[in-house]
């Protein structure tokens, strides 16, 4: 019964529509008489206006119901539609991600080197190296790569892993994960470079490990070599730095500043420990204000503020971080105005920033410093500290160096292997060189080497084209002369004419060239600051946004799949139950 009422039912709205009808005839009475005097046919009578007028009234109340009740089911239809799209995208998301893993987890067969082709060596498995490999067609060279890691290593992540915030094998790719992947198999061994004859074309090399087999010594031949070998940590020959300080370039220096952290804080409250002593020990110093030295000392900060003086209070009062720079200011290859920015956040974070200070002398305790006071004069004075990081510089590797001596292209070059623009060690003719240990007039940064990387790839598979079409030229050469007839030899002719536009194309490659896409440093108390190449210029910005634009573009940045899905699992960790405070 109540579906079959008629919606305008109620004693009220009978009541509207009835003044309404009222209402309706009024107004038309006056126009009524008139009509009537100038003998104008009869209207319709009052009543009839008012069915009129009730018609119009309830075919009114009941569409009204009814055009809600349609936007309801289009906004309720668009919704469903809206809903329905997201999730098939993220079904489609998850089903491409993994189809990604079992591609890598199942690798096809490859086929062997084929001895016949000339032989690439490649020594390194850093930034420059690694992004070599990545693009490189393996078909075109019998491929071997040395190193004393067989692992790639993301530098830019590296401060993270001192405090736990990332775990290291996150941030590690094996080399042999994407080898396999090749279309011609590579071979790899896990071996330092001792030296490289270049006379010879050969390179020696030791096996390093632990455990070592009958033949842990060895030489490898080479036509065509690329040196990306990196360099060493720099001490400027300032006594007692590689004994007692710590340097941050390898897995193995993050490992151990982490486990020095925690040997500080606990040796700091062990029982009647003298207050001096557990100032010295809580005391942190960081030396270099590059962007591994400001990055390092933002997360040790983060670390104490969020986890260290919550399980460990007794440390609150004496914990303490220092960083040391020679030079006036920090991150020098940042703009001034984020300069400025990255000083005021450290004084707030209660990090003490020491510019102008030179270090002239390193003890098991403490420092000895050259600083410049405001009024020009200088003065020495004893920092002490328990843990010590050493964070600026790179110095050559023995194996460079002695290269260099063999090339007297390279006698005036002091930094590293002085290149031409096509990265071609000077000098030689098959030699390039990637990475820290090329001197190319840029900053020895992982964008510098992984550009450069990039470059050699497009030039070795450009120049097995050009190989490959010279061969075909000297066949079509031959078959020429060797045509029977005019119209034989036109048409090896036009094949002639097709393949060297071919090579003219193939061989239209311009010289290295830089680009430079910005800089990023992470400066604590989840802050960022980057200078950005944008346009013609640049685009500064520092702040809790761009410390999300941070993580973005170094996840973004990271080697596979794999490694971005267990960084992420890293910082999901850390967020919801803090950074662990055990000491291994």
């Amino acid at each position: 019964m109540a579906s079959a009422m008629r919606p305008f039912a109620s004693t009220s709205a009978l009541a509207q529509i009835h003044l309404a009808g009222r209402r309706t005839f009024a107004t038309s009475r006056p126009s009524i008489i008139a009509n009537r005097a100038r003998g104008a046919p009869r209207p319709a009578c009052h009543k009839t206006a008012l069915r009129q007028s009730i018609r119009r009234a309830s075919t009114e109340d009941v569409a009204s119901p009814q055009t809600a009740a349609k936007s309801k089911r289009g906004g309720f239809f668009i919704l469903k539609w809206l809903w329905r799209g997201t999730f098939l995208t993220a079904l489609g998301g998850i089903a491409y991600l993994g189809h990604g893993i079992y591609i890598m987890r199942h690798p096809d067969d490859q086929p062997d080197p084929d001895p016949s082709k000339k032989t690439l060596v490649i020594l390194g498995t850093g930034w420059g190296a690694v992004s070599l490999l990545k693009k490189l067609d393996t078909e075109n060279y019998n491929v071997i790569v040395v190193s004393p890691r067989n692992y790639f290593l993301f530098t830019p992540l590296l401060p993270s892993c001192t405090t736990g915030t990332i775990e290291h094998r996150s941030i590690m790719e094996p080399i042999r994960n994407f080898l396999r992947h090749k279309k011609a198999a590579v071979k790899f061994y896990e071996a330092e470079a001792t030296k490289i004859d270049y006379e010879k074309k050969v390179v020696y090399i030791n096996d390093e490990s632990e455990i070592k087999g009958e033949i842990s010594s060895t030489e490898v031949p080479f036509d065509m070599l690329v040196v990306g070998v990196g360099a060493e940590n720099a001490t400027f020959g300032i006594p007692g730095v590689r004994e007692h300080g710590l340097f941050l370039k390898e897995v193995g220096d993050a490992q151990a500043i982490r486990k020095r952290i925690m040997d500080c804080c606990e040796t700091a409250t062990f029982k009647d420990q003298k207050p001096d002593e557990i100032k010295r020990l809580l005391h942190m110093v960081v030396v270099g204000g590059g962007p591994t030295g400001v990055e390092f000392a933002g997360e040790l900060q983060d670390f104490f503020n969020s986890d260290l003086k919550k399980w460990i209070p007794d440390i609150k009062d004496n914990f303490h971080v220092t960083l040391v720079e020679a030079l006036p200011n920090v991150l020098p290859m940042f703009s001034k105005q984020l300069i400025d920015y990255t000083e005021k956040t450290f004084k707030e974070e209660t990090i003490t920033i020491r510019t102008k200070t030179m270090v002239k002398n390193v003890t098991d305790k403490y420092i000895e410093a050259e600083s410049t006071g405001p009024d020009g004069k200088k003065q020495l004075e004893r920092i002490p500290y328990g843990l010590l990081v050493w964070a600026t510089g790179n110095a050559l590797r023995p194996v460079v160096k002695d290269l260099m001596s063999q090339i007297p292209a390279q006698k005036d070059s002091r930094r590293g292997l002085a290149v031409n623009e096509y990265l071609v060690v000077k000098g030689t003719e098959n030699i390039w060189a990637v990475g820290d240990c090329a001197v190319a007039n840029y900053a020895p940064t992982a964008q510098v080497a992984s550009q450069e990387g990039n470059f050699l790839a497009r030039l070795f598979n450009q120049m097995a084209k050009t190989e490959e079409i010279d061969q075909e030229l000297k066949k079509l050469s031959e078959a020429q002369e060797k045509a029977p007839n005019k119209e034989s030899r036109d048409k090896v002719f036009n094949e002639i004419k097709e393949l060297q536009k071919r090579l003219r194309r193939v061989k239209r490659m311009g010289p290295f060239e830089y680009s430079h896409q910005g800089s990023l440093a992470y400066i604590g108390s989840e802050k960022a600051v980057a200078d950005i190449s944008w346009l013609t210029g640049n685009f500064a910005t520092g702040g809790t946004l761009t410390y999300f634009f941070w993580r973005s573009a170094y996840l973004s940045m990271c080697f596979s799949t794999r490694n971005r899905i267990l960084v992420v699992m890293d910082w999901i960790k850390a967020k919801m139950f803090g950074r662990d405070v055990s000491r291994e």
